[in-house]
């Protein structure tokens, strides 16, 4: 977990993750340190533990894990629902497991948050801060902390860390983990206030073990950096800038929280791993540069500040990328409600880029905002037949036909879209929004509890189709498909009980 901080004022965090890092250092400080790999011969053969995650965890227990896991996540920070940005980090994302060969599920997901961090929780949840995308200079650095955090993962360090522990009820587990991963980074007074005292000597040797894993994840992803036609240069260079950068911060702070993960020898050491691969030169796609424009004007929160910020850049001819700068602009009128100015700008970008997702889901947006919902509907019909699994064109799509009064349309577009992506809670509360305004209670009720399922909450979701099977005349069909999920759902909430 990259734990560079270069925020130090960010607003205090809720008294839940104080009470989640108390509760870590009880449970995690009497814990052995493992010791580091010792080198390889094959530069890129994985480490051999001795032990698989299936044998510490079952691949069902992993997966409850990571559930409950995720509502602390939920709980203690803010995941960006925007599928433009979260689906250009889940593309950059799988662009690299598939480039390392790494099977499994992976979940990647941007968070609102101006720290520059990111980290790896249990099943394959990988959180990125929209700091972390705004403090990358090019693609590949963004692409390096994926790749370390990937690492993570691949190497199931947080599983190994608790393997001790793997008797103990998930959802005690899942909370340590929470306290573990997002403890130190919410705000570092929290882990001040509870690690200083009794604890202090016996968290020592669990920070030497988070280091172990470190410089673990380091030579791994750089490695995979490689294979993805990235600069493996890109990670030791992104930490020597933002070590430098962060110089003088913190300094009150106890010194075992002053001591940064990014040394100078673990810089060192992958800047040696870098050299065997040398230098690669592979310039930025223009969807990084979109995805940062986006952040840029949703950091200002005044809507006028940001198409202020951007329109200065533009006369003044201050950015990297005109494309991007003038798609922040765009994004920044169409929040201040300055409609026919964003449009204006929408229109030249696909003039340009007339098959750029971005682009043509700003549009639709623009003209949905205006009262043209039809107009927006006839636009995405035919970007959504050239690409029917697209996630931002979907949805785009759904909503506009929402707004145009057509929800039975929506839910039947978003029907035929989950067949291709199951895996996105927010599509399900879409889909029962659209099945009450269309008049269809049981699918309302349906579509709640795969979303409530799908977030790790069973019991509601259970509730919810059980009220399903009551509404008056249900479809037998319909009823079928909805007794049989429901089992499905009984048996997990067995599982879970059993287990906790």
């Amino acid at each position: 977990m990259l734990k560079l901080r270069l925020h130090p004022r960010l607003p205090a965090p809720p008294r839940l993750l104080a009470t989640l890092l108390a509760l870590w250092l009880l449970l995690v400080a009497p814990l052995t340190p493992l010791q580091p790999a010792g080198a390889r011969a094959d530069p890129f053969a994985l480490p051999d533990f001795g032990s698989s995650a299936d044998r510490i965890m079952s691949r069902t227990e992993q997966r409850q894990l990571g559930q409950e896991f995720m509502k602390w996540v939920r709980k203690s920070l803010s995941i960006t629902p925007d599928p433009v940005l979260t689906d250009y980090i889940e593309t950059l994302g799988r662009e690299l497991t598939t480039a390392a060969g790494i099977t499994g599920q992976y979940q990647f997901f941007l968070i609102d948050n101006p720290a520059i961090n990111a980290f790896a929780g249990p099943d394959g949840h990988i959180g990125v801060f929209s700091g972390l995308v705004l403090a990358a200079q090019t693609e590949g650095e963004l692409a390096a902390v994926l790749a370390h955090e990937i690492a993570h993962v691949s190497q199931n360090h947080l599983l190994r860390a608790f393997e001790a522990r793997r008797q103990m009820a998930l959802p005690t587990l899942a909370m340590m983990l929470a306290a573990a991963v997002l403890g130190a980074t919410v705000d570092s007074q929290v882990g001040a206030a509870a690690m200083v005292g009794a604890q202090g000597a016996a968290l020592q040797a669990q920070i030497n073990f988070t280091r172990a894993n470190e410089q673990e994840a380091d030579r791994i992803g750089i490695e995979t950096l490689a294979r993805a036609g990235h600069d493996p240069f890109a990670m030791p260079g992104f930490f020597q800038r933002m070590a430098t950068a962060s110089r003088g911060l913190d300094s009150g702070a106890p010194e075992f929280l002053r001591t940064h993960p990014v040394t100078t020898n673990r810089i060192a050491d992958a800047m040696a791993r870098a050299e065997r691969y040398g230098h690669r030169q592979r310039p930025d796609r223009l969807r990084f540069h979109l995805a940062r424009a986006n952040l840029r004007q949703r950091s200002y929160h005044r809507a006028e500040t940001a198409v202020d910020h951007f329109q200065e850049t533009l006369d003044r001819r201050r950015f990297r990328n005109e494309t991007a700068e003038r798609y922040g602009h765009a994004l920044a009128l169409t929040r201040a409600g300055r409609l026919p100015a964003a449009l204006e700008q929408a229109e030249r970008l696909l003039t340009q880029h007339p098959a750029q997702i971005e682009f043509i889901v700003l549009k639709a947006e623009i003209d949905r905002r205006a009262g043209r919902a039809e107009r927006a509907v006839a636009d995405l019909r035919g970007a959504v037949g050239l690409d029917p699994a697209n996630w931002p064109l979907n949805q785009a799509y759904a909503e506009a036909l929402l707004a145009a009064g057509r929800p039975a349309d929506a839910l039947g577009a978003l029907e035929r879209f989950v067949v291709h992506r199951a895996d996105l809670p927010g599509i399900y509360e879409l889909m029962a929004d659209a099945a009450h305004q269309s008049g269809q209670a049981a699918q309302t009720h349906r579509y709640r509890a795969e979303y409530l399922a799908r977030t790790g909450d069973l019991e509601p979701a259970i509730r919810q189709l059980e009220l399903a099977l009551r509404v008056p005349d249900i479809d037998y069909f319909l009823a079928s498909r909805i007794e049989v999920r429901l089992e499905q759902l009984r048996a997990e909430e067995r599982q879970q009980k059993e287990r906790g």
